[in-house]
């Protein structure tokens, strides 16, 4: 998620440049592989892999945090019904590892090394690595869309920016409860209904 106000050059943050007034300092750099660099704010998300996504884990931070330090807090919000967790690489920790285990569920990530990989369990990694690509990116995709997450957000400051992103998660999760209490369509027609309430 972009910071709201501009970008803060990483020189004049290291070197103390103050900034203008307008931009927020409590956002930081990363560079994604797909994404490329970019200044703001981190969502990781867990979600369903199933028919509907339903986000069941979420935090917000600075762009800079790393995944597999916030994996653990995340897994801790997660059902101990779980049985298979599917995620990357960076995930591929001794906690969250730690964490499946103790809750019997298996977790699943790609492995590292060269590729092409020849192990057994080769084949049922790439189908279940392709159903999480595809979720993860569709759901992301589908909240950001339904709450204007692709531009700057409209909050300044970690707590502001948390607020606003959670909250719209938690918004997103009851328009999918109460469309499923009332027999709607769980996907068509949801970022209208979310616009529109």
């Amino acid at each position: 998620m972009t910071a709201l106000g501009g970008v803060w050059p990483k020189q004049d943050r290291e070197a103390g440049v103050v900034p203008p007034p307008s931009m927020d300092t409590e956002a930081h750099w990363t560079k994604s592989g797909w994404h490329g660099w970019g200044y703001g704010w981190t969502l990781p998300l867990v979600c369903t892999a199933a028919r509907v996504w339903m986000p069941l884990a979420a935090a917000l931070t600075p762009a800079k945090a790393a995944d597999n330090l916030l994996a653990p807090g995340l897994l801790q919000a997660l059902p101990l019904e779980l049985r298979f967790l599917l995620g990357d690489q960076p995930y591929r920790e001794p906690d969250p590892e730690q964490r499946c285990a103790r809750s019997s569920c298996l977790m699943i990530t790609p492995l590292r090394g060269a590729y092409p990989h020849t192990d057994d369990g080769v084949e049922v990694r790439r189908i279940l690595h392709k159903t999480r690509s595809i979720t993860i990116e569709h759901c992301n995709e589908q909240f950001k869309g339904s709450c204007e997450g692709h531009g700057q957000v409209p909050t300044r400051g970690l707590v502001a920016t948390r607020r606003f992103a959670l909250g719209a998660i938690c918004v997103y999760q009851l328009a999918l409860l109460q469309r499923h209490d009332i027999g709607a369509a769980l996907r068509v027609g949801l970022k209208a209904f979310l616009r529109a309430a």
